[in-house]
């Protein structure tokens, strides 16, 4: 067993020396304190490292159906009143939505951009009075006429809003508001001379198809055809100034570190009408966090492109966002390096600068020891 102990005891790369015999220099203590700074450094380095939270990006084909886009927005318009400003979205499928109300509000605001009011409907307010009924009996309930525009007789509307929803689903355009009964009782022309000179701020989301399609900021379907007082200057097509600024556009939910191109873009038209539009690539981004649930979402690019009105006669007057969809899906997910990698970079950085320095406290002593011999020569 001795005999065996002692063999083990030879395999030892590691030779005891004697205190005795230790002889400590100048420059080995620089050195050993300068590699130990240089430890110290390198293991909190290593050790940040190590709590960091990494992403790992990968790219897919998108393999999703079936699903809806999200758009949030939030949108001030300064040279354009609320009443003359509506959000209409179409996509390719042939989905068509005119004047979009749920979920969209709008803040009424003066020249400064200081807010006036804020409406979640772009005119009208509760009817005032009653409005003129159909039916022969008094004690009948009340219910207004849509002037032709009912698919049915049973059908109402009992306000300026509903009168003019009726004709938007026809198609029409609603021509002299003095007319309608119910926009008569409201002031709906006064209310768009009331709001002469003022600007609007629009924001909500939108829940589309996940098809490629456009939204557009323009002047209201309802308003077209409509017939109104000269004194109205802001309704003239002349006048309808599309200078704008986004202060918020995504396609779906933030995520760590997003970044969306089109906010605080602020463009400023001097002439009025033109059209404004946004080409927009959308890219579908599946974020994974260490904690948490996934978010599923979307990132973007864009480019720019301004039709004026000598080029635009066709089009109405507005801004548009034009969007499609990459079949390219990005997916980002957090990771943390492993505790085991992490421990070998600590074997590696402690063991790498104990080597170095006992190699460079070698090389200067000997090299020192042998000055010194020949100094003592004479050579």
């Amino acid at each position: 067993m001795n005999r065996v102990l002692s063999r083990v005891q030879n395999l030892d790369v590691y030779p005891k020396v004697n205190e005795d015999f230790y002889s400590r220099t100048l420059s080995g203590g620089i050195i050993t304190l300068a590699s130990s700074i240089a430890m110290i450094l390198l293991l909190f380095s290593e050790l940040c490292l190590y709590l960091l939270t990494l992403t790992q990006t990968k790219l897919l084909v998108d393999t999703s159906r079936g699903e809806t886009l999200k758009i949030n927005f939030d949108i001030t318009f300064p040279a354009i009143s609320c009443t003359l400003l509506s959000l209409d979205a179409i996509d390719i499928s042939g989905d068509q939505h005119l004047d979009i109300k749920h979920t969209v509000m709008k803040n009424r605001i003066d020249a400064k951009g200081n807010l006036i009011q804020m409406t979640t409907d772009h005119i009208g307010t509760t009817t005032i009075g009653n409005p003129i009924h159909k039916h022969a009996a008094q004690n009948q309930t009340y219910c207004g006429s849509c002037y032709g525009a009912e698919f049915s007789s049973a059908e109402c509307c009992n306000s300026c809003n509903e009168v003019r929803e009726a004709y938007r689903r026809r198609g029409w355009g609603l021509t002299d508001p003095d007319l309608i009964d119910q926009c008569k009782r409201e002031g709906f022309v006064q209310r768009i001379k009331d709001e002469e000179g003022e600007g609007c701020t629009m924001f909500g989301s939108l829940e589309v198809k996940k098809v490629a399609g456009n939204f557009r900021f323009v002047k209201s379907f309802h308003l077209e055809n409509l017939h109104l007082p000269h004194d109205v200057k802001d309704f003239k097509e002349d006048s309808y100034n599309i200078t704008h600024k986004i202060n918020k556009l995504s396609f779906g939910d933030d995520y760590p570190g997003i970044i969306n191109p089109l906010d605080g873009v602020h463009w400023f038209q001097k002439i009025p009408n033109g059209m404004y539009q946004y080409f927009i690539k959308v890219v579908p981004t599946v974020y994974t966090p260490l904690r948490g649930a996934v978010i599923r979402t979307n990132q973007f690019s864009v480019t720019e492109y301004y039709k004026d009105p000598d080029n635009s006669k066709q089009a109405p007057p507005g801004v548009f966002f034009y969007y499609d969809l990459s079949a390219i899906e990005v997916n980002f997910t957090e990771t943390h390096t492993s505790f085991l990698h992490f421990l070998t970079n600590i074997c590696a950085i402690v063991g790498g600068i104990f080597t170095v320095a006992g190699i460079l406290d070698s090389f200067i002593y000997h090299g020192h020891m042998a000055l010194r011999k020949k100094r003592e020569i004479g050579k």
